[in-house]
């Protein structure tokens, strides 16, 4: 099963410019819509908000006012975290949510370009 995640973007060269920044490949885009590959299973789709609202019955919802969901990456270190999060910052995002470093996880945030709530997540293996 693959799942795409479809999220609505105010300006689509921007968008694919940031995440292409992350180290992101990009793959079927077109005019209005380009999917992020962030494995062979999960894609993100970025929809100009015209081509986003065609497959939905309500508003879009201001991302930068209001979260409506989380948008989780799993990593396999902190390392990849700190990198993937500061990246990010320095392409334009901003920080969001609470860092996290309790002994079983370590997550960092992130808002996108358009307000969407990204966290990098390593799980941390419990010393024997």
């Amino acid at each position: 099963m693959q799942l795409f995640v479809n999220l609505p973007v105010k300006d689509l060269d921007r968008s694919k410019a940031f995440f292409t920044e992350l180290g992101f490949t990009l793959f079927g885009m077109a005019d209005t819509m380009a999917s992020v590959v962030i494995s062979e299973q999960t894609q993100v789709m970025l929809l100009t908000e015209p081509a986003f609202s065609s497959y939905i019955t309500k508003e879009i919802a201001d991302a930068g006012k209001s979260t409506e969901a989380v948008l989780v990456l799993g990593l396999e270190n902190p390392a990849q975290v700190d990198e993937l999060v500061d990246n990010a910052l320095a392409a334009g995002a901003t920080p969001a949510g609470v860092k996290q470093e309790d002994g079983i996880r370590y997550q960092r945030g992130f808002a996108d370009l358009d307000g969407h709530h990204w966290e990098a997540l390593c799980l941390l293996q419990p010393a024997s």
